[in-house]
């Protein structure tokens, strides 16, 4: 397990990089409005990622994590065909959307629908390698995508625009996506679509509806916080969060080691399933606790200034509600890798309904009450809270499985499918 967490945690480590520049590098270039739109188009992609996930790539961790080579790769060749039919189609959505609104933000889409299909196809591969149990596959992916990334940008800063910056994140994203298929030697699989989704639908469909009402939460907040304060504060909210960039890009793709983990603990050792998820959550925590204090209390003003440019006078007021909000959803991906691993998708979609609506509720409440500060701290309120929302649903989860008899038929075809919908409830 060390080994197999230790590529993640590299992975991400990556991710959590390249993310965290390109914020950085755009919030300097074009400032707070811009930004704002930049930051837009971002959420959007966040949203239709998790609908691909959810689709594609969860079913296939939950259920072929561990598997022999062959079932893995046929898996794998449907998930990823899964994932570049939901980029392709929402890719012509994005574009037309743009089309119609026009403008600087309606630019931002059309260059989103550009650039969705390489984008989710190499979140596929990303997947099916930790799936596979060879995470060093997916941190070499990731690095070269970080490697195509800088040329691209620093292209994309002559013509100083939303687009060319949204165009160079996913042409790069696309050369890892094709270094994937290189890696796997396994073709996407379109044809195969309708039948993975029908497959996998009772999972599927579940985690589709917990993703998208995750992001789309997020999604929602952003365009409301829009409306209320303008996309200057968008952008002030944005830049507050690149801020705690490395500890926001690994809750985001966590679930490639944790579910797979969390699955391999509950088939050896179930009793420890609540202590992994426990050590998980309060281990991201605390790193998340700690980057907030030193931003708060190490970096000057003129280092501030330095990373983020004129974003820092207004981004900085925000550090103390938007690392609480990290500590809350640090403990949420614990408990939600427990779940996962469960299998108990009505559980952990119930968790995620309630959490997304406290965040959608509390952070433009804040937002109409205070602006950009009252609606970080509003989804900080609603993150702690919701955190405990998805405990206490791990709680029940685990008494009824250790609760539920466990016949030697029900053991084998556990032990195949990762011990998803035989202990729903």
């Amino acid at each position: 397990m060390a080994g197999r967490l230790s590529w993640g945690l590299g992975d991400q480590a990556v991710s959590s990089l390249t993310n965290f520049v390109v914020g950085l590098y755009v919030a300097r270039s074009l400032g707070a409005t811009a930004f704002g739109v930049f930051s837009i188009a971002w959420v959007t992609y966040g949203v239709i990622l998790n609908v691909s996930r959810g689709l594609a790539t969860d079913p296939l961790m939950v259920r072929f994590s561990g598997v022999a080579r062959r079932r893995w790769r046929e898996a794998l060749g449907r998930a990823a065909g899964t994932a570049l039919g939901v980029g392709l189609a929402t890719g012509v959505l994005s574009v037309l959307f743009g089309l119609l609104v026009g403008g600087a933000v309606g630019g931002a889409f059309v260059a989103l629908g550009v650039v969705l299909p390489a984008l989710l196809l190499q979140d596929a591969w990303r997947f099916g390698f930790f799936a596979a149990g060879a995470g060093q596959k997916a941190f070499l992916n990731d690095a070269i995508w970080g490697v195509a990334l800088f040329p691209a940008m620093v292209l994309a800063a002559r013509h100083g625009t939303v687009v060319g910056f949204l165009l160079a994140w996913g042409a790069s994203a696309g050369v890892a996506a094709l270094y994937g298929w290189v890696q796997t030697s396994v073709v996407p699989n379109l044809g195969a679509v309708r039948h993975w989704v029908r497959d996998h639908r009772e999972l599927g469909v579940r985690y589709l509806v917990e993703n998208v009402s995750n992001s789309g939460a997020s999604q929602l907040r952003a365009y409301g916080l829009g409306a209320i304060a303008g996309l200057a504060a968008v952008g002030t909210v944005r830049g507050a969060e690149q801020l705690l960039g490395p500890f926001l890009a690994l809750l985001m793709g966590l679930s490639l080691v944790t579910v797979a983990e969390g699955a391999r603990v509950l088939q050896r050792s179930p009793h420890r399933l609540r202590h992994f998820c426990l050590i998980l959550g309060g281990a991201q925590a605390a790193a998340a606790l700690l980057w907030g204090l030193a931003l708060l209390l190490l970096v000057p003003d003129s280092a501030g200034r330095f990373v983020l440019g004129s974003l820092w006078d207004t981004s900085s007021k925000l550090i103390l509600p938007v690392t609480l909000a990290v500590v809350g959803a640090s403990f949420t991906t614990g408990a939600a890798a427990g779940l996962r691993a469960l299998g108990v998708a009505r559980r952990s979609l119930r968790s995620q309904l309630i959490a997304s609506a406290m965040y959608v509720t509390f952070g433009l409440t804040g937002a109409a009450m205070g602006g950009a500060l009252g609606s970080a701290w509003g989804v900080a309120a609603a993150t702690l809270a919701g955190s405990g929302v998805w405990w206490v649903q791990l709680h029940f989860a685990l008494r009824d499985y250790f609760a539920a008899p466990i016949t030697p038929v029900e053991s084998s075809v556990e032990s195949s499918v990762g011990h998803e919908e035989m202990r729903t409830r």
